[in-house]
């Protein structure tokens, strides 16, 4: 009897790692054709055949520079931004220990949208509104650090209602700055507040940040799997709480920030991802972290696709599109969670 019930446990067991890596599979198809959409779907519309022809043979016509100068560095982007907040929502909600928290929940958005706006209201764009985003970033960051030395412990409740007075005053200063913005200032202000990838770039370093965020996530995903439940099995299992506490902050932070600088604000990624994937593949964080960047890239990068072209030559903020996607999408889960 005790053969059979071990032999019924590993074949769980197996099944289990089998069903999840056939997950992980499935999501990376998604991803490839997620970009694969995103490159060939626009204003125009570029065929499997011509995107071959272009990249392979006739690199100076106009489709070629479509693909390389407009469409890859974007879709990369909308891809790269996706997995960083889908990460940083995972992260977020096993340090708040509450479902609703996402990667904007702490203010560091908000920090972010302020010194950027500023930046569009004096004129300066480009690399001045990344490196404000980043600096609005971090000094919430040292704000919220700076709380938590005081309060001597990582007191979650304490925290989060820090973080939504941060976004509320923030709010209040984003408010103001469109009021007495000119029309011309304002429209640009909109689309960055909405989730703007117009202006993307090649995201190398984003990139890289993303791809050692996932391998420091990987190596604390023990731990993260026994804080999930509880921080006293936790600190029965030896885990140092507080300074776990502040790796998972500062690596969300950087996550954040990360994407905020690269597009701007957008809603219901780090929210909705992480509660999919659970409700589909459990808590195991080893598989959940890597899951989490391949849907989230996937989902925005098809976000960002419809937005160009469902009134092309009209672009619409790629937020806006992931709030429509995203608000029937939650409410599904609450209404799965519920049953």
């Amino acid at each position: 009897m005790h053969y059979f019930s071990k032999y019924t446990r590993i074949s769980k067991h197996n099944l289990m790692i089998k069903t999840k890596f056939n997950m992980l599979i499935g999501l990376l198809i998604l991803a490839m054709i997620s970009i694969f959409f995103s490159i060939a779907k626009g204003s125009t519309s570029i065929s499997f055949s011509q995107l071959i022809e272009a990249i392979s043979r006739s690199q100076n016509s106009i489709i070629y520079q479509i693909i390389v100068e407009l469409r890859i560095p974007r879709t990369l982007s909308a891809f790269v931004t996706g997995g960083l907040l889908a990460m940083s929502g995972v992260i977020m909600q096993i340090l708040l220990r509450n479902p609703l928290a996402d990667p904007y929940i702490l203010g560091i958005s908000g920090g972010a949208a302020c010194a950027s706006l500023l930046c569009l209201f004096f004129g300066l764009a480009g690399y001045w509104l990344t490196g404000a985003a980043w600096l609005g970033s971090l000094c919430v960051m040292a704000i919220i650090l700076a709380l938590s030395q005081k309060y001597h412990s990582w007191d979650s409740e304490k925290i989060l209602l820090t973080g939504v007075a941060l976004t509320s005053g923030f709010s209040a200063f984003i408010s103001f700055i469109l009021m007495i913005s000119s029309d011309r200032e304002l429209h640009s202000m909109l689309f960055w507040l909405l989730g703007d990838l117009s202006y993307a770039h090649k995201p190398y370093i984003e990139s890289v940040i993303l791809f050692i965020a996932v391998l420091l996530g990987l190596s604390l995903a023990k731990q993260l799997n026994v804080l999930a439940r509880g921080n006293r099995e936790a600190e029965s299992l030896g885990i140092q709480l507080s300074s776990l506490h502040k790796k998972l902050y500062l690596l969300c932070s950087l996550l954040t920030a990360t994407a905020v600088a690269l597009a701007g604000c957008i809603g219901f990624i780090g929210l909705i991802v992480p509660h999919v994937l659970r409700l589909i593949g459990g808590y195991d964080h080893r598989w959940l972290i890597p899951s989490s960047v391949l849907l989230g890239g996937s989902l925005l990068t098809i976000a960002d696709t419809f937005s160009r072209f469902l009134f092309a030559p009209q672009q619409l903020p790629v937020g806006m599109i992931m709030a429509f996607l995203g608000i029937p999408v939650f409410l599904w889960l609450l209404n799965s969670g519920s049953r």
